[in-house]
């Protein structure tokens, strides 16, 4: 990245530092091209901070100082510093422009220009779920030739989502897998396999795009018993009509680390209108705290659930579906025993989910409850007791 001539492409796996690589790279490219600007450009805006961030830290430290020392004879300063842009004491702009810029992939770029432009996932996960998206990462990538000045360069960092994304065009690539790295042992890879689908593995490890060709989630353990349910959590996938089912999850972690569970479906209704039922079933099952995503309906269904008296809280949902199911759902799915009274129509839209399903109710209520198990969105410990008793 540093001494390259040429555009290039670095793609390594998951916690492979390459971002750690990116920013001691930069901080040095500031250091010894003093003349050159950088223009860094990530998916979105708040994501460039956190580079910034990482570049500004390899710059305050003793061994850039004294780099610079040697170099110049002066000590390193930065003389301007935000959340989208750099310069140091070094660096002298007749146009008045930052050392270094840090821009989100939808930010106007028109008019700007630049020795080196470097990308850092302009990929991801909604590269993989949408046309539209891939094709305008690749048409902001085009422009960068633009504002890129002659003899610079372009340096891309990520990771392929999808066999007709950004990567396809992008030049001179250099892919590190889990298997080429040495940071990772076979059973910490084996680990990663087992806790998701082949497709996001070879995506996030192995450098690959590769199609689902079987479901995630084979045929469900139903031998969970009744009294081990009691105490556990709720979830509410709501719908509003249409095509959607309105989907309810309850699960109790066991101190073996395994889960029991339970799981109903309504089809193509209205979440109003199965609350009764949903009462009754939290209820019979002494059921604590019910979750719902509170994007949609802004906490309407939550006021409604404590209208009933359920204790009930919200999350504003951020993760990708298809990535929550097939990560925090996979990997517990082998240790969740169903109570036999679970409805077999909630079993099976789990059963047959694909990253192409029609219907992920069932299959996004119940990865929503295990990533609150794993410590997110935690429920009280008066309302997570409360059990209906």
């Amino acid at each position: 990245m540093i001494f390259g001539t040429g555009d290039y492409t670095l793609m390594a796996h998951r916690a492979s530092y390459k971002s750690s690589c990116l920013s001691v790279a930069i901080a040095l490219m500031m250091v010894l091209y003093p003349t050159e600007n950088i223009i860094f450009l990530r998916k979105a805006d708040k994501d460039v901070a956190e580079m910034l961030r990482m570049v500004a830290q390899a710059l305050e430290s003793q061994i850039l100082k004294d780099i610079v020392s040697i170099l110049y004879g002066r000590d390193l300063v930065i003389i301007e510093r935000s959340q989208d842009h750099l310069s140091t004491n070094l660096w002298t702009s007749p146009m008045g422009a930052p050392q270094l810029l840090g821009l989100g992939l939808r930010s106007s770029i028109t008019g700007k220009h630049c020795t080196k432009v470097i990308t850092d996932d302009i990929c991801n996960t909604e590269d993989r779920k949408s046309r539209a998206e891939r094709e305008n990462t690749k048409q902001v990538y085009y422009e960068l030739h633009n504002i890129c000045n002659r003899g610079g360069r372009i340096i891309n960092l990520g990771t392929k989502w999808h066999k007709d994304d950004v990567f396809t065009i992008m030049p001179n690539q250099h892919i590190y897998t889990c298997y080429d790295t040495g940071l990772m042992t076979e059973a910490e890879i084996q680990q990663k396999r087992d806790e998701m689908s082949p497709s996001l593995f070879a995506a996030n490890y192995e450098l690959k795009y590769v199609a689902d060709g079987n479901v995630l989630f084979p045929s469900a353990l139903l031998d969970g018993k009744e009294a081990n349910i009691y105490n556990g959590y709720g979830h509410i996938d709501a719908a509003y009509g249409g095509g959607d089912s309105v989907a309810f999850t309850i699960m109790k972690r066991n101190t073996d680390g395994s889960y029991t569970a339970y799981g109903k479906i309504w089809p193509e209704a209205h979440v109003e209108n199965c609350l009764t039922e949903i009462y009754n079933l939290w209820e019979g099952y002494r059921c604590g705290t019910v979750f719902s995503e509170r994007n949609a309906d802004k906490g309407y269904l939550a006021k409604s659930l404590q209208g009933l008296e359920v204790p009930a809280q919200t999350y504003h949902e951020q993760q990708n579906k298809y990535v929550k199911i097939s990560t925090h759902l996979k990997k517990a799915w082998k240790k969740i025993h169903w109570i036999p009274e679970t409805d077999p129509e909630y079993l099976v839209q789990i059963t047959d989910y694909t990253e192409q399903a029609a219907h992920d109710d069932a299959p996004d209520s119940a990865a929503s409850l295990v990533r609150i198990f794993e410590g997110k969105n935690p429920a009280t410990t008066a309302d997570y007791l409360r059990g209906g008793l």
